[in-house]
């Protein structure tokens, strides 16, 4: 009786040491104390995600989107780098998930060489730092050592950088309805692809490519200038958002499948988790007051999660096109079965820059 038990014991230690990255023990959960939405949200995650308690850290910042760098070096990077390294965690953690209420962005200046930064594309780097002992250069981006590693294992210290998402919508349902439907992903129905037909080249061609590289029976692809609108079974979309001058609605009208994902190129899609008024539409330009919202025209994040999409892409402030989100490396990365965290890291190129990922990582379709 004793040996069996003995060689039980054996197995299931040996499984555990087998596990994959993809559990809980992988995450850690960015929570600011300072705001009872984060509190929730976090809490509510851990629960679903079975997220170790001891995974779970707890900072006190402003609950302002916006936070001087300052703020972010004392008050965020530094409890989070000391979390990790008094709980052994440096190595083992490979995804970083900030909820609602910790700030979205870093004040700075812009243009191409600028400081100015998403918090969780700062994050990305706090491996980095530990490990060298100094912090990274902050003006501009710098390359994303996974970006088109499409056949290569996320680990450490392989790859020196944390993967970070974000748990936001426009409120504490919607981040729920984000969790509960990554649980519920499952690998079928469309991937939506629409091209803008407008002469500009790369991207356009990012698209085709991305349609390429899916199977044919799973891709419903437009090349002509008008927008797609009202279709059903969407498990992923890629396009020009607001930036296609055809597209005149605030939202697809798309049936999103539990696990469905969306990018876009446009430039300010998460200045804001903010919920604009019912009214408000998209804007025909930028000095119109009344199609402005929190200072721009464009597209929104949160209401492709508003519609039901269950993850998203979006840029806190101009990150210019070479450095938005891959579809020919997103989506096939997806549709193989990679994560949601992994599946948008292989596509973006920088870090310390605009990006940012909303949603589960662990979010998974399973293979084909």
């Amino acid at each position: 009786m004793l040996t069996k038990l003995l060689r039980t014991l054996a197995v299931v230690m040996f499984s555990a040491a087998l596990a994959p990255a993809g559990d809980g023990h992988s995450v850690l959960v960015i929570i600011n104390d300072n705001s009872s939405l984060s509190r929730s949200i976090g809490d509510y995650y851990a629960r679903r995600r079975s997220i170790p308690q001891d995974h779970l850290c707890h900072i006190r910042t402003s609950q302002d989107e916006t936070a001087s760098r300052d703020q972010y070096n004392r008050q965020i990077a530094a409890p989070i780098s000391a979390f990790l390294r008094n709980g052994g965690l440096v190595e083992s953690v490979l995804y970083i998930v900030t909820t609602m209420g910790v700030p979205l962005k870093i004040q700075g200046s812009g243009n191409v060489d600028g400081d100015q930064a998403a918090v969780d594309s700062e994050l990305t780097l706090l491996y980095l730092d530990m490990k060298r002992g100094v912090p990274h250069v902050l003006k501009g981006s710098l390359p994303n050592p996974f970006f088109g590693k499409k056949d290569a294992a996320f680990t450490h210290p392989q790859f020196p950088i944390y993967l970070v998402t974000r748990l936001a919508a426009y409120d504490f349902e919607g981040v729920k309805a984000i969790i509960d439907k990554s649980l519920q992903a499952v690998n079928k129905g469309k991937f939506v692809i629409d091209e803008k037909d407008s002469g500009e080249n790369s991207a356009d061609a990012w698209l085709h490519n991305a349609a390429v590289f899916l199977p044919q029976d799973r891709v419903v692809l437009d090349t002509s200038t008008k927008v797609l609108y009202d279709l059903s079974d969407v498990i992923g979309y890629a396009g020009w958002g607001s930036n296609d001058t055809n597209r005149h609605r605030r939202f697809l009208g798309f049936h999103w499948l539990p696990g469905a994902i969306a990018t876009e190129f446009v430039s300010t899609n998460a200045r804001t988790f903010k919920k604009p008024p019912e009214s408000w539409n998209l804007g025909s330009d930028w000095t119109t007051p009344a199609g402005l919202f929190a200072g721009s025209p464009q597209t929104m994040t949160a209401d492709y999660l508003l519609e039901g999409a269950t993850g998203a892409s979006g840029h806190v402030e101009e990150p210019y096109l070479i450095q938005t989100p891959h579809p020919e490396l997103l989506l096939p990365a997806y549709y193989k079965g990679r994560n949601l965290a992994e599946s948008y890291y292989l596509a973006i190129r920088s870090l310390s820059w605009q990006n940012i990922v909303v949603g589960d990582p662990l979010c998974s379709l399973g293979k084909p």
